[in-house]
């Protein structure tokens, strides 16, 4: 087990004090009263809308979902799906939308699916404009939309951001400019009230920016000293005032995303970052890349808080690509290196355990973890879904295999899984 390292300048006193939440009945963490992942509410919160669902964190509330599939078994229906991509689908009424590239990048699109039999209603594209390069396992159409039911919101890196009304019309276009990312861009934008926040990492003129989502007008820009980093922005609501929360290169930063102002930072993160930091027991959890170690962070501080937020860091085992799950009272995190599973108590950063998932493969985990029913799903690469009990006891039920590359996360919405593999898209359901 790994040796976890506590912040001495807090203590255990001040650790107890705001991480004495208990698990919630559908297994999700109660939040810290004053600590929240700011979440999808009204219709939103029923279907899949983001990247990680509506919660924010890969949690799916509710029951009915399958547990188990095969590349026959509980299939609902298959529809192949043009073009090359790994954004994650999201789900908003009976729609299905995701993102996909033609011709090396030349050509980028929206596509909607209908949900109740998987054939296509429409594909938009995307104007023409510039072309970047990308890594093979990024691509160009890596980044996942979000909806408010009324638009989809679209980053397309140097092709820029772009609002289509649920139809394929194009309503806005935003050039962002030209970007010089390390394989690729790949980072999901955040729909926050009114405003789409989009952060970029690259070799230059690094930013994190708000646009208004319904002309696209920029509302604020923010240099960010950062040049590698893929990752999405989180919006958490701490003790009455809110907080976009940038997890990158080197450090955790944390805006103001009314102004754009840096509110905090801390110290503790490896040079390529990609996962995206989930929130409860009063801490923002942040694994930092690589293998390297994972921070809990008090948020809610000012500049440097490194020695003063810091409630505890692991100091090895974090994922490259997929993010942490945060699910009842512990942390689930694969560590893509090495298809290994270590499960964390949150509160304290204490290691429960540690388990193999499948054969050992160097970066061989892409989607995210999500947790429903007491259990907690994680897919590799190859397709395989590795099927957990949640719990302080590693307990692998069994695996489900789809047969196919998959790097993409799945939604889940109305008791139905929905994944995106590298030629189609698979309803599973009962």
């Amino acid at each position: 087990m790994r040796k976890v390292k506590h912040c001495a300048l807090l203590g255990m006193a001040a650790l107890a004090g705001f991480t004495t939440a208990l698990a919630g009945q559908d297994g999700a963490p109660r939040q810290d009263a004053g600590v929240r992942m700011i979440a999808v509410e009204g219709e939103g919160a029923q279907y899949w809308p983001r990247w990680r669902g509506p919660s924010g964190q890969g949690l799916v509330a509710g029951s009915g979902y399958p547990d188990t599939w095969s590349a026959t078994q509980n299939i609902v229906w298959k529809q192949a799906v043009p073009g090359r991509g790994n954004s994650s689908p999201i789900v908003w009424g009976d729609r299905i939308l995701l993102t996909t590239a033609y011709d090396g990048g030349r050509r980028l699109s929206v596509l909607a699916f209908r949900r109740s039999d998987g054939s296509l209603l429409w594909e938009s594209f995307a104007p023409a404009g510039r072309s970047q390069s990308a890594h093979q396992k990024n691509g160009h159409a890596s980044a996942t939309p979000v909806t408010d039911g009324e638009r989809v919101y679209v980053s397309f890196g140097a092709r820029g951001l772009l609002a289509f009304d649920l139809n394929g019309k194009v309503v806005w276009h935003q050039d962002l400019g030209r970007m010089d990312a390390y394989h690729g861009t790949g980072g999901s934008p955040l729909l926050y009230k009114n405003r789409i926040i989009l952060y970029q990492d690259q070799y230059s003129d690094s930013f994190i920016a708000a646009f208004d989502s319904q002309t696209g007008r920029q509302l604020w820009r923010t240099h960010r000293d950062a040049s590698v980093g893929w990752g999405t922005p989180i919006a958490i609501r701490v003790a009455g005032h809110d907080e976009i929360i940038v997890h990158s290169q080197q450090r955790v930063h944390a805006y103001d995303p009314d102004t754009g102002r840096e509110l905090w930072r801390c110290d503790g993160n490896r040079y390529e970052v990609i996962p995206t930091p989930v929130v409860g027991y009063g801490m923002v959890f942040c694994p930092s890349g690589r293998a390297g170690p994972t921070l809990a962070i008090r948020p809610g501080g000012r500049g440097d808080v490194t020695n003063s937020h810091l409630v505890w860091s692991s100091p090895r085992g974090s994922p490259f690509v997929p993010s942490p799950i945060l699910y009842g009272e512990y942390l689930y995190m694969v560590n893509d290196m090495a298809s290994i599973v270590t499960c964390l108590d949150a509160a304290t950063g204490r290691a429960m355990w540690q388990g193999r998932l499948g054969v050992a493969r160097r970066e061989g985990f892409s989607a995210s973890p999500v947790a429903v029913d007491g259990k907690v799903f994680f897919t590799n690469d190859a397709g395989e879904t590795f099927v957990l009990r949640a719990g302080p006891e590693f307990e692998l039920l069994h695996v489900n295999r789809i047969g196919e590359r998959t790097l993409a996360s799945p939604a889940l919405a109305d008791g139905h899984w929905y994944i995106r593999t590298e030629r189609n898209l698979i309803a599973i359901g009962r």
